[in-house]
Order: C-alpha cells, then sequence, then structure tokens
C-alpha cells in the first residue's frame, strides 16, 4: 500500500471515529463499553477468519505472553471509557490520549535506557505544553461552571481531577504494553495482524464475561442503543436506530487505524 493511501486511512478514520464518538457519548455518556465491545467483537470475528484460519493457524508468539497483554489492554480500555464518566470532555479525552509519545519516551529512557535526539525532546516539550495548556484550561472551565454551588462546584473538580488521573495511568499503562510488544517483536519477529486478533478481543469479550456488572452494563448499554429514535441510512435507504447508526459507524472508521 502506498504510504501516502496509508496515511490518509489512519487520519481519515480516526478523526471521522472521534465524530461518531462525540456523537454517541452526547446521547448516552456512560456508552464506552458498548463501543469498545463492539469494536472487539469486530476485530475478533474478523480475525478469527482471515488471521487465525478459523482457529487452525498456531500463533507465532507463545500465548503465555499474549495473556499479559491482554491483561494490559484490557487495563488500558476500562481506565480510559471509565474517565468519560469523571467530567472528562471529550476533546480533552482525545488529545491526553495523543500524548502516548511523551509515556513512550519517558518510560523507553528508564527501562530500555534509550537516547533520543535533542529534536525528539524538543518535539517532545511542545506536544507536551499543548497537552498542559489543553488541560489547564478544561480545568478552569470545570471550576467556573456557573450553575453549580461552590459544594459542587468542588466535588465537580475533584472527580475531573480523578479522572485525569485515571488518564495518566492508563497513558502510561499503555506505553508499557508497547515497550512490552516491542520485545516480543525483537524476539520473535513482528507479527502485528496476530497481535491485533490475541490481544482486544479476547481481552474485553473474555474478562466482560467474568464481571457481572460489566454484563449488566452491556445489557443496559444495548437496551439504550436499541430503543431510540429511528434513523433512514442515506443513499441505500436502510432504517435503523440512530444509535446504531452511531456505533456503526464508529466501528467500521476504527478498523483502518488498527490494522
Amino acid at each position: 500500500m502506498h504510504p501516502a493511501v496509508a496515511v490518509g486511512l489512519v487520519f481519515g478514520g480516526c478523526c471521522s471515529n472521534v465524530v461518531f464518538l462525540e456523537l454517541l457519548v452526547r446521547q448516552f455518556p456512560g456508552c464506552g463499553n458498548i463501543v469498545t465491545f463492539s469494536q472487539f467483537l469486530f476485530i475478533a470475528v474478523e480475525g478469527f477468519i482471515f488471521e487465525a484460519n478459523f482457529g487452525r493457524k498456531k500463533p507465532a508468539i507463545p500465548i503465555r505472553y499474549y495473556f499479559i497483554m491482554v491483561a494490559m489492554f484490557f487495563t488500558v480500555s476500562v481506565v480510559n471509557n471509565y474517565a468519560l464518566n469523571l467530567n472528562i470532555a471529550m476533546p480533552l479525552h482525545m488529545i491526553f490520549r495523543s500524548g502516548s509519545l511523551i509515556a513512550s519516551m519517558a518510560l523507553g529512557v528508564i527501562i530500555l535506557k534509550k537516547r533520543y535526539s535533542v529534536s525528539k525532546y524538543t518535539s517532545i516539550a511542545l506536544v507536551s505544553l499543548g497537552i498542559f495548556t489543553c488541560t489547564f484550561m478544561s480545568a478552569k472551565q470545570v471550576a467556573s461552571d456557573s450553575s453549580l454551588n461552590e459544594e459542587d462546584g468542588l466535588q465537580v473538580f475533584l472527580w475531573w481531577l480523578l479522572g485525569i488521573a485515571a488518564l495518566t495511568f492508563a497513558l502510561l499503562m499503555s506505553a508499557r504494553m508497547g515497550i512490552f510488544q516491542e520485545t516480543l517483536y525483537k524476539q520473535f519477529g513482528k507479527h502485528s495482524k496476530e497481535a491485533l486478533f490475541y490481544n482486544p478481543p479476547p481481552s474485553s469479550i473474555f474478562l466482560s464475561s467474568l464481571c457481572k456488572s460489566k454484563q449488566k452494563h452491556l445489557h443496559d448499554s444495548l437496551v439504550v442503543v436499541i430503543h431510540h429514535k429511528p434513523f433512514q441510512v442515506p443513499v441505500i435507504g436502510l432504517t435503523l436506530p440512530i444509535m446504531w447508526f452511531y456505533l456503526l459507524m464508529n466501528v467500521v472508521t476504527q478498523y483502518p487505524s488498527k490494522s
């Protein structure tokens, strides 16, 4: 694939994915788990058919290493989803998660003893400044909400701080998972499609089935998504609940960036 096409697919997929996620969150702020579940289910079905060859293909990387990555990925996904319930605005959530370069570089220096050029350190400093500025302005907006009294305003701000802490933890955990994956690729070779199948889908589907609260949350989310106003899809004329349309487009647009 030509690099320009790959960049276009990733950029277009990510931007449109965020748009549909924003539409979902506006209608139903607690939709994070159903969105993650739907995305991973789609990847699981696609990977089982084309990568695992219906379970007949043996993985190149031993399964025991994938168990570790599954635990990391599940933790990151749950914490990132839960942060949306802690007064974290979607733009801040998106910008904060874009700071993965910062976390990856910091852990690379600490764990892998890597050294980078001055230009890379300068670039990371500028990205950090941008994230700090966005976080600071978001904090001012939360603190100055005129619709809240002083006591409620303080409580909202404290929940917002907890959300920032959750995003920071998820960012560092995601960077640590990336370093672990990098060491596996050096040892066993790069198998990104295999990792895409064995990491996200089993972690979300299997671990969600072990948690009754997750099952109830998924059930409640499905009820909200199904019982929503109908929407006629342009061109094809298909009528379905508008939340189903947003969810479907979110699932489809996330695939280019993951593959």
